[in-house]
C-alpha cells in the first residue's frame, strides 16, 4: 500500500487537543501543503488565517455553533475562498464552484499534512459565516469556507466509523 494511502487511512477528526503549542515550522509546513493544492487555471483562489490568540479562537468557537474544541486547539486555520479571483477567468462557474472546489483541495492537503506531522485536525464547516468574518475582520471578497482546529490529539482513535465498499460507490464503464 502506498505511504500516502496509509496516511489517508490514519487521518481522523480530532475534537480533543493537548495544550502543547504547534511549532511555527509545522504551521509553515501546513500552509506549504495548502498552497500546492490543485486549482482551476492555477488561480489559487484562497487565503489562510492562522489563529493562535485565545480571544479570536473563542470567537470562532462561538461562531461555530459553540463547538468548544475549536477554541481548545492550539491553532485554528481558517480557510477562505476568493471567488472574484476565479470569476475573472471562469465567470459565474469560477465564482460559485471552482473557488470552493479549490479551497476544499487545500483543506484536504492541510488535513493530510497535519496527520503526517502527528497532529490532529477536524474539518469544521458548521459555522455562521458573518460571525467568522467579523471575528477576523475579513475584507470584502473573502469567504470563510472551513475552520481547521489543529494540535496534538488528547484522545486515541478507538473506534472509527467504517467506509462504504468501493463496489457501492463506483462504477466501471
Amino acid at each position: 500500500m502506498p505511504d500516502l494511502l496509509i496516511l489517508i487511512k490514519k487521518r481522523y477528526s480530532v475534537r480533543r487537543f493537548k495544550p502543547d503549542p504547534v511549532p511555527p515550522e509545522i504551521i509553515a509546513g501546513l500552509l506549504e501543503a495548502a498552497r500546492w493544492a490543485p486549482s482551476a487555471g492555477n488561480l489559487q483562489p484562497w487565503f489562510f488565517y492562522v489563529v493562535t490568540r485565545q480571544k479570536e479562537k473563542e470567537m470562532l468557537a462561538a461562531a461555530a455553533l459553540n463547538q468548544r474544541f475549536v477554541a481548545q486547539a492550539p491553532v485554528c486555520i481558517v480557510v477562505c475562498a476568493e471567488p472574484d479571483r476565479s470569476a475573472r477567468v471562469y465567470g459565474d462557474r469560477g465564482r460559485h464552484l471552482y473557488c470552493y472546489q479549490d479551497t476544499a483541495a487545500a483543506v484536504q492537503n492541510i488535513l493530510l499534512a497535519a496527520t503526517g506531522y502527528g497532529l490532529g485536525t477536524c474539518w469544521v464547516g458548521a459555522f455562521k459565516e458573518e460571525e467568522v468574518r467579523r471575528s477576523l475582520a475579513m475584507p470584502a471578497g473573502r469567504v470563510p469556507v472551513a475552520l481547521i482546529p489543529a494540535g496534538y490529539p488528547a484522545d486515541d482513535p478507538v473506534h472509527r466509523p467504517g467506509r462504504r465498499e468501493v463496489s457501492e460507490i463506483s462504477s466501471y464503464l
